[in-house]
């Protein structure tokens, strides 16, 4: 399998991780002591961090850390946008898909250097 679909395969994962460990508390764990959530999203993190660590290694051995780190937030937004609607269950905003926009402009910069 190419080094670019293993790592997009592993930070989307890890992002799930990710995602849920910085936001689930919002809507699971609002009622208790913040400690709480933090140390379970602590343990979440670390199956993120098993993820990522590997996924970012074999991506830098044909991406630059500038592209993984552009790859990333794509990925963490197309992550994070069906977690808050469906999940956390907050409303659809335009805002998506202007932050989405935006991206899609940093990919081009990141990688034209590969299109040519």
């Amino acid at each position: 399998m190419p080094p670019l679909v293993i790592t997009i395969l592993l930070l989307a994962c890890s992002n799930v991780f990710m995602t849920f460990a910085w936001y689930a508390h919002l809507k699971t764990l609002n009622h208790k002591p913040w400690i709480i959530a933090a140390l379970l999203s602590w343990g979440i993190a670390l199956f993120e961090y098993l993820l990522q660590v590997p996924a970012n290694r074999i991506g830098h051995s044909v991406y630059s850390v500038g592209q993984l780190k552009i790859l990333q937030e794509v990925i963490t937004l197309t992550v994070f946008v069906p977690f808050a609607l469906f999940y956390l269950r907050e409303p659809l905003k335009l805002d998506y898909l202007w932050a989405g926009l935006c991206l899609l402009g940093a990919v081009f910069f990141i990688f034209r250097d590969r299109l040519a």
